[in-house]
């Protein structure tokens, strides 16, 4: 299974076919829902959506961080809130089921893992 990339426009061409909407009332449909759950968000509130996941604002702690060019200098990152996603029981299920249909690549087998993926380039 590829690894594509699916963009709201993609989105609404794919389920505009299914529906047999015509794409603008799809997009005024997938437009709204992003907006509102984008104003929940923001108003602190926690969004779950059964058997796909639930979306809540978290605290990230205040932690120290590098500079990789002067790792001798400390550089404070501040608290943030941050959205975080957990999957629901279904899409983990599913996910699951993908990684472990797929085999292991020969070269992380071979190597111990420990090789640098462009160590065979």
């Amino acid at each position: 299974m590829g690894m594509a990339t699916i963009t709201k426009k993609k989105l609404i061409q794919v389920i505009s076919q299914e529906l047999g909407l015509h794409p603008n009332d799809v997009r005024n449909v997938v437009q709204s829902f992003l907006d509102r759950m984008t104003d929940y968000l923001a108003n602190g509130d926690r969004l779950e959506f059964r058997d796909f996941g639930v979306f809540e604002i978290v605290t990230r702690k205040q932690k120290v961080g590098r500079n990789p060019k002067n790792a001798s200098v400390p550089i404070i990152i501040p608290e943030r809130l941050a959205v975080k996603f957990t999957a629901g029981k279904k899409m983990k299920k599913l996910i699951e089921k993908d990684v472990k249909s797929q085999p292991m690549p020969a070269s992380t087998e071979s190597s111990g893992g420990t090789a640098h993926p462009s160590a065979g380039l």
